[in-house]
């Protein structure tokens, strides 16, 4: 089985320049990125010993467009995303505790245990949150970037599905009305190569998938998913765009996950090679190789993130453990503002 490439952006991506950012950036990205990845091992631990249930997709490997992506936007920015979620949420400022109490199902999660894995959602961190429908989030946060252009304010929305969803038709009629209003969306394909356990090769003709916004006059670019600077840059320069009128922007961010397509895929449709390929390409790795051989911070200051970050994630684990499970009586709660809604029957 030959490994997809899709035309790997460069290791060191040119608008990576040393002088741009500062040491406050690349700890803020370090982490950033290693409390995803200790959050979703966590996770996954949990999982196996049957205190997750359901579905449950990780975000490792993933970890740099989360952290390109904190530092590029604003906090008043809206983001709309897939169900591979827990690295964006958390990156938006939803609290480890929070996030982990809802994957183990209980009323102090996120959304008080009723969305799981797959629907964190936090009005205060303007996170419109995960879809578990493939696609749905695409007209779902154009749909959002229709009401901040309506309202007048200069807010994106942020909106990230993965190379699967790019074969929606919901994407295609998304893109022709965002261009057509000049709609104020950031369109992002996290492109991990694979739609569950098939290649972007064996289900497009297109592999580059940025040429889709090609088709609709949208700016349209391939970003290498596997470096923070490279992530902060696109972004940054299409949310640019963006907010002066001038339209939607849709990035095709080439990245990979080092886990299965959820918790019970084995991944056997791709080599040892091409994961192992990747994994010296590892975000976190590279980054933390960076702070130290370039001395931007001292070995020191790392570990202090690292024992912060161990802290943190264990206090999750306790505190979602302690958490009690919602009672069956808040089934119909939070469903909809009206509080005598008279459709809803006892």
């Amino acid at each position: 089985m030959t490994p997809v490439t899709a035309k790997k952006a460069p290791k060191k991506a040119s608008s990576a320049k040393k002088t741009k950012f500062s040491k406050e950036t690349y700890l803020s990205w370090y982490e950033t990125m290693l409390r995803i990845r200790r959050f979703e091992e966590a996770a996954l631990k949990a999982y196996s010993q049957q205190k997750i249930r359901g579905f449950l997709h990780v975000y490792i490997g993933q970890e740099a467009i989360a952290a390109g992506l904190t530092t590029a936007i604003r906090k008043e920015d809206k983001i709309c995303t897939a169900y591979r979620q827990h690295g964006i949420a958390l990156c938006r400022g939803l609290s480890s505790d929070g996030c982990m109490a809802e994957l183990f199902g209980k009323v102090t999660g996120v959304v008080k245990g009723k969305g799981g894995s797959m629907h964190f959602s936090s009005k205060e961190h303007n996170y419109i949150g995960g879809n578990g429908i493939v696609g749905a989030q695409i007209p779902i946060g154009s749909g959002v970037a229709l009401a901040e252009q309506y309202k007048g304010t200069d807010n994106l929305c942020v909106t990230m599905f993965g190379d699967g969803a790019a074969r929606q038709g919901a994407l295609h009629e998304a893109f022709n009305m965002a261009m057509t209003w000049k709609l104020p969306v950031l369109y992002i394909c996290e492109n991990n190569k694979y739609a569950m356990g098939t290649s972007v090769t064996r289900t497009s003709n297109v592999h580059d998938l940025y040429k889709q916004g090609l088709s609709y006059e949208m700016p349209s670019e391939q970003v290498d998913g596997m470096s923070p600077e490279a992530v902060h840059n696109a972004l940054e320069k299409a949310a640019a765009h963006i907010r002066s009128g001038k339209g939607p922007y849709y990035l095709e961010i080439c990245t990979y996950r080092y886990r299965g397509h959820s918790v019970s895929d084995p991944g056997k449709y791709r080599t040892k090679e091409e994961l192992n390929d990747y994994k010296d390409r590892d975000p976190l790795k590279e980054v933390e190789n960076k702070i130290l051989t370039e001395k931007i911070a001292s070995e020191k200051e790392v570990e202090n993130i690292k024992d912060a970050i161990k802290a943190e994630i264990a206090a999750a684990l306790i505190f979602a453990e302690n958490s009690d499970f919602p009672l069956g009586s808040e089934l119909y709660d939070d469903n909809y503002v009206q509080k005598d809604y008279p459709f809803i029957m006892d």
